[in-house]
């Protein structure tokens, strides 16, 4: 009889269990599998309107607990409000929408959303004829009946989810609130926070770049910025007792950045890699805002590649160039979907006769090797990206845009993880030309891949005298890759390769280096002259970072010379 109970009671208990774990994985296949978050964008279809929305909290351990409402009637925002970090509880946001032409004239549209504990009425002078409605946690909409006014440009079309007090929206026809959603969440976690569009979608348009009215053009190259979701844990800042000894990581690279772009004044920014901290966004989107936002506010034009550490949070590189490509002032690109990576593209910048005077080669890549065991460390790039930047190049020169460009034009790359020249013709090798560093100055160990796929040599054979990198932090300098005869021997350069130096406090910052102050690189061309000069901002202090660092000549007549300060 005792052991009748016994088995029927394991039979209950694996039963139960088998149940659990079925709606667990059913209820929560966005938290238990990363794979499926990292293709996740919020999905905002034109010609909808919200007639409601909510906020529905789970028991991660309660198998009769559901995060999910009737998928007929809402939609779910596949982002988790505890970032899956919770071990006990899940949080969703769910929206209801309707196309505006299904609305039936007595149903309700949303025209305002707060968030708080107490009625917004309370603190309203003129409460209108529409009251607020509580939703949980502390959501308050306000919503019409009137059919009219989900015509209006005040009508929410749209709701996000962003994280973070530092969260910001640069989408434009978007704002997020003021206060975070109402959960039960440690202090030091990411806070949840709502955004809405009101009325239809923007439409983006890129721009288009040309020299300015002196023939000059300015890029400044932004990498390593390592951003986080919420403000980030600074990494070996420098100086130590900078700012008393306080650092939020994210806070203090954005300022650092914001500082030079209103110092320089660019034409673009290139982003060349680890823009996020994967380990520490667990939405990746918060932190692409982050940076966009400096850019769209200053109406400057940027560009952007992936380095290893982008998509280890809430994106792939994919979901990532997509989200990118749909901002304000974004000319980023995914690049033919035939070739290896996400983001191999060109940038074609015009003269004063509409004609090309430089063009701008990026190129995935990638993340790390393929083959530990034969090439450690690193990934490199392909030979069908290979491929694609020769035949892209050399169609480019037939093109009407280049062959009747008058003067001298010149090329220039941008990748993330150093090519293997960096290594074998940077610090310490024979006969090394190197600009910007000195012996005994802070330089970290190149880390670039084993495997050699000679991109440089396709590089140089197509007329690109710069190529300029992120990734080894502590590197800021420029090495000269020379042409070499039959024999091995050095003659005329062809090629300066270029770091930009660590920027991001979110990143490494010298360690075993020692002292290092995080850095961007400047580049500005010169139409007249198919010059470019190069130089560094610091970060910190005094005359440091008011200053240029390491100003230099190092492309003439569209090629590559020995260095020479002007």
């Amino acid at each position: 009889m005792n052991r009748r109970i016994v088995r029927t009671s394991l039979q209950i208990g694996v039963l139960a269990s088998a149940v659990f774990l079925l709606l667990f994985f059913l209820d929560n296949r966005y938290r238990v599998l990363p794979n499926s978050i990292h293709n996740h964008l919020p999905a905002h279809h034109p010609g909808l309107v919200i007639t409601d929305v909510t906020l529905k909290t789970c028991s991660t351990l309660n198998p009769l607990s559901s995060c999910q409402l009737d998928p007929n009637e809402w939609h779910r925002i596949e982002k988790d409000l505890y970032l899956n970090k919770a071990w006990v509880n899940a949080a969703y946001i769910h929206i209801k929408r309707k196309r505006e032409e299904d609305l039936v004239p007595e149903e309700k549209v949303i025209m305002d959303v707060r968030i708080g504990r107490l009625d917004p009425a309370m603190g309203e002078a003129d409460r209108g004829d529409e009251k607020w409605e509580s939703r949980p946690g502390g959501l308050w909409l306000k919503r019409s009946s009137r059919r009219h006014d989900s015509d209006s440009t005040k009508v929410i079309t749209a709701v996000d989810v962003l994280f973070g007090a530092d969260a910001v929206e640069p989408r434009p026809g978007w704002e997020i609130r003021e206060n975070s959603l109402l959960l039960d969440k440690p202090a030091d976690e990411p806070e949840a926070r709502l955004s809405i569009r009101r009325g239809p979608p923007h439409k983006i348009d890129k721009p288009k770049l040309r020299v300015r009215k002196n023939g000059k053009f300015k890029i400044l190259q932004v990498s390593d910025l390592h951003l986080s979701t919420g403000i980030g844990t600074c990494r070996e800042p420098e100086p130590p007792e900078h700012n008393g000894g306080k650092c939020d990581a994210d806070t203090r690279t954005l300022e650092f950045v914001a500082r030079v772009l209103d110092q320089e004044k660019p034409d673009m920014v290139v982003l060349s890699g680890d823009q996020v901290n994967g380990e520490t966004a667990p939405d990746a989107q918060s932190a692409i805002f982050k940076f966009a936002d400096l850019f769209i506010k200053r109406s400057i034009p940027y560009a952007t590649i992936y380095g290893n550490h982008d998509d280890e949070g809430s994106l792939s590189r994919s979901a990532m160039m997509s989200l990118t490509t749909s901002l304000p002032f974004s000319l980023s690109a995914p690049g033919p979907n035939t070739v290896s990576g996400t983001g191999n593209y060109y940038i074609e910048i015009l003269g004063e006769s509409h004609h090309s005077a430089l063009t701008l080669y990026f190129l995935d890549t990638h993340s790390y090797t393929p083959d530990e065991s034969k090439y450690k460390g690193y990934d490199w790039i392909k030979p069908d990206q290979i491929e694609w930047f020769q035949s892209t190049a050399q169609a480019l020169r037939e093109t009407s845009a280049h062959k009747d460009y008058t003067l001298i034009r010149a090329n220039m790359a941008f990748v993330h993880i150093p090519l293997p020249e960096y290594r074998d013709e940077g610090p310490g090798t024979p006969d090394a030309e190197i600009f910007g560093w000195k012996p005994g100055e802070t330089k970290e160990d190149c880390t670039a891949p084993g495997y050699n796929s000679h991109f440089r040599d396709a590089l140089v054979n197509e007329g690109v005298s710069v190529v300029s990198c992120g990734h080894d932090h502590v590197n800021s300098h420029c090495a000269l890759s020379r042409h070499r005869d039959s024999e091995g021997k050095k003659e005329k350069p062809a090629l300066w390769m270029c770091y930009a130096g660590g920027s991001g406090f979110g990143g490494y910052g010298g360690g075993n280096w020692g002292s290092y102050h995080r850095q961007l690189r400047v580049f500005e061309f010169d139409a007249q002259e198919a010059r470019i000069s190069t130089w560094k901002r610091l970060e910190c202090c005094g005359k440091d970072a008011d200053e240029r660092k390491d100003v230099g000549v190092i492309v003439e007549a569209g090629k590559a010379v020995s260095v020479h300060t002007r």
